[in-house]
C-alpha cells in the first residue's frame, strides 16, 4: 500500500508544483494588467535610464580611471536590479540590452551618445556628465513617484531617489576638487 501512496503523492507534488508555477505566472500577468499605463511606462523607462547611468559610468571609468565612476556604476547596477525585480513581478518585458551602450529607447541612445562625447573631453566634463545624469534621474524619479499608485513602486523609486541624491553629492564633491562650484 505504501508504494501506491508514494506514487500518488509524487504525482500530486508534480501536479501541484506545475499548478503553482502556472498560477505565479498568471498572477504576474494579472498584476501587470492592474498597473496604470504611466506605471508601466515609468518601470520600463527607469530600467533603461538606470542602465544609461551605469553604462556611462563604466565607459568614463575606463577612460579616466576616477574611482567615483567605478563605485557609482556598481550602485547603478543595484538600481537596475531593483527595477528588474519589479518588471518581473508585474510580468513586463525587460527593455535593457546586455551590451554596454546599447538601448531600446532611441531617445536614451541619443542621450548616451551625447554624454559619452561630452565626458570624453576631460575629467571635469566627465564629472559634469555625472551631475547631469543624477539631476535628470532625480527629476524623473519624482515624476515616477507621483505617477505610482502601488506601495512597492513608490518604495523602490524612493530608495533610488535617495541613491541618486547621494550620487549627486559625490559628483559635486569631486568637482570641487577641480575648483568647480556646483550651480543647480
Amino acid at each position: 500500500m505504501r508504494p501506491t501512496f508514494s506514487a500518488k503523492a509524487s504525482k500530486c507534488l508534480v501536479v501541484g508544483g506545475l499548478l503553482l508555477v502556472m498560477s505565479l505566472a498568471f498572477a504576474g500577468l494579472v498584476q501587470a494588467a492592474n498597473l496604470t499605463n504611466a506605471e508601466k511606462y515609468w518601470l520600463t523607462y527607469m530600467r533603461e535610464e538606470e542602465k544609461l547611468a551605469r553604462d556611462v559610468y563604466i565607459v568614463l571609468y575606463d577612460k579616466w580611471r576616477l574611482a567615483i565612476f567605478n563605485n557609482i556604476s556598481q550602485s547603478e547596477q543595484t538600481h537596475m536590479d531593483a527595477i528588474k525585480t519589479l518588471l518581473d513581478r508585474y510580468g513586463l518585458p525587460d527593455p535593457a540590452k546586455a551590451e554596454v551602450g546599447a538601448f531600446t529607447d532611441p531617445g536614451l541612445q541619443a542621450i548616451y551618445d551625447t554624454l559619452i562625447a561630452q565626458g570624453s573631453l576631460s575629467e571635469v566634463e566627465a564629472l559634469q556628465v555625472g551631475v547631469t545624469i543624477e539631476e535628470t534621474d532625480i527629476d524623473d524619479l519624482g515624476v515616477a513617484i507621483d505617477a505610482a499608485t502601488r506601495k512597492d513602486l513608490k518604495s523602490v523609486y524612493n530608495n533610488l531617489l535617495q541613491g541618486s541624491l547621494n550620487h549627486l553629492k559625490a559628483f559635486v564633491s569631486n568637482l570641487a576638487k577641480y575648483g568647480v562650484t556646483y550651480e543647480p
